[in-house]
């Protein structure tokens, strides 16, 4: 079977696509370690799979890897916070919030090959939780370096 043609992970025996429903599923129950990471987690896989980037080109899910990578989760936390306030009705003709970091480099021609992919961070397909958030952080730490 051949690799994922974005990220170039197996495709056996889950492909990315089925095992981001898997993680999302996780995430969603809001329990540790899964839920505190989901920014982290979907900005990663959006941008290993540039085709479902939304409309910003990725600018928010960069951003949030740089929060992540160089403040943790408290980072990540301000930075989404600023984005709700920003995108409220309160807000609505003021400028949006300050996002440190453009969309990211090389947008027409995207890497297709990362060092950690959706793969070896689920491990067996079930994103086991020890050691999931180092996973993570080397999933975002190889993201932000494939994309640089």
């Amino acid at each position: 079977m051949e690799p994922c043609a974005e990220c170039g992970a197996p495709r056996n025996p889950r492909s990315c696509d089925e095992l981001f429903q898997s993680l999302l599923a996780l995430d969603h129950a809001r329990q540790a370690p899964w839920g505190p990471l989901h920014g982290v987690s979907v900005s990663c896989f959006l941008l290993q799979h540039p085709s479902q980037l939304p409309a910003d080109d990725g600018a928010m899910a960069w951003a949030l890897l740089h929060a992540y990578l160089e403040g943790g989760l408290d980072e990540v936390n301000q930075l989404v916070g600023r984005a709700r306030r920003g995108n409220s009705h309160r807000a609505k003709g003021k400028p949006s919030p300050d996002v440190r970091h453009t969309a990211p480099p090389h947008r027409d021609a995207p890497p297709s090959r990362f060092s950690v992919t959706i793969h070896d961070v689920a491990v067996d397909g079930s994103f086991p939780s020890a050691e999931f958030t180092e996973r993570v952080q080397a999933w975002a730490a190889a993201t932000v370096d494939a994309w640089s």
